[in-house]
């Protein structure tokens, strides 16, 4: 394993090239934008005409125009849109524009790898994807730190591509913590394995499924919630701190002692024979085809789930809950 850090990149890579972020005014593609901008880079973003992301990004100072101008105008493209919309888009509105020696940038790979979007061979094709949320990887940028990233090459037609994204991602602040080079095939493979089956998949329903069995005891589903659901982030951020025995030395003996001896009663070996199935859906392209299809027939399946868990009762407990925590945000 090898990471990169300032001292690997050069923005002379970027220096008298315009960049263009398709999707520069929401949260990942802003922070891109104004990353790169503050970087001393020529920074141009598209967005839908008349759309509130169209003036949030005017209103930040840059200069907005339409996806096709700027992938007329732009030598970097870095398409930043929804996974399921980017290959309409490409088709669309970029692909008729691309000239050689351009290159596409992303930041995921589920449509490069999964052959949604496949660009000609006389242009590099590179990502960059910090690993965190939009607004952190602009709040580090701003306080002189940054955020970890991947990096990972599809098309390296000038033999600069490796150089070029590694200016990228110096761009965004993220060779200050770290870039680590992976590849399209891995990146897209092990972030769908980890929404599913742990950080969002994984952990929603457990979350759901503790909060259950307490107020299904009798226990008050206020309780419940600050047990199952609230404190959880005291705990995420203890391990993202420290790991997972760092976590423990923190907590109390008896908190430790239950983590020891209960978890494996929680997460079983058919738990871990279920992950493995999720992960071969993700290696053979079963998910990928799925979620494809659930997008071209309305996403029935989509916004039926997501009704049903927006009406589960630890939704309306924790809107009660969070507006009497004026800190959070909710409650103001």
């Amino acid at each position: 394993m090898e990471m990169y850090y300032d001292k690997d990149a050069d923005l002379e890579y970027l220096r008298g090239r315009k960049i263009g972020i398709v999707g520069g005014g929401g949260i990942q593609g802003g922070c891109h934008s104004l990353n790169l901008r503050d970087s001393g880079l020529d920074v141009i973003v598209s967005e839908l005409p008349n759309s509130e992301a169209w003036k949030r990004a005017e209103e930040h100072g840059l200069k907005v125009v339409t996806t096709s101008e700027l992938a007329e105008k732009a030598d970097i493209i870095a398409l930043l849109t929804q996974d399921d919309v980017q290959p309409q888009v490409y088709r669309n509105e970029i692909e008729a524009h691309l000239k050689e020696g351009n290159a596409l940038v992303f930041a995921h790979g589920f449509n490069i790898h999964f052959g949604q979007i496949v660009p000609p061979p006389t242009i590099d094709v590179f990502m960059v994807a910090p690993k965190g949320p939009g607004s952190l990887v602009r709040s580090t940028y701003v306080e002189g730190n940054g955020v970890p990233a991947l990096l990972a090459i599809a098309q390296d037609y000038t033999g600069k591509a490796k150089q070029t994204g590694l200016a990228y991602a110096r761009g965004l602040g993220c060779t200050r913590a770290g870039v680590l080079e992976t590849t399209f095939k891995e990146e897209t493979e092990t972030d769908l394995f980890g929404e599913q089956a742990v950080l969002c998949g994984g952990v929603s329903e457990l979350i759901r499924a503790g909060f259950d069995t307490l107020v299904e005891a009798g226990y008050q589903p206020e309780c419940a919630y600050f047990e199952v659901c609230h404190e959880l982030k005291l705990i995420v951020d203890m391990i993202q701190q420290d790991g997972i025995m760092g976590m423990r030395n923190r907590v109390s003996d008896t908190a430790e002692y239950g983590d020891l001896t209960r978890g494996k009663r929680v997460i079983t070996e058919d738990t871990r024979r279920e992950m493995k199935k999720i992960l071969a859906e993700i290696q053979d392209g079963s998910f990928a085809r799925e979620w494809l299809l659930e997008n071209r027939v309305g996403r029935p399946v989509y916004n039926a789930r997501k009704r049903q868990d927006e009406a589960h009762p630890i939704e309306a407990v924790g809107r009660r809950l969070r507006k009497m925590m004026g800190w959070l945000g909710e409650g103001k």
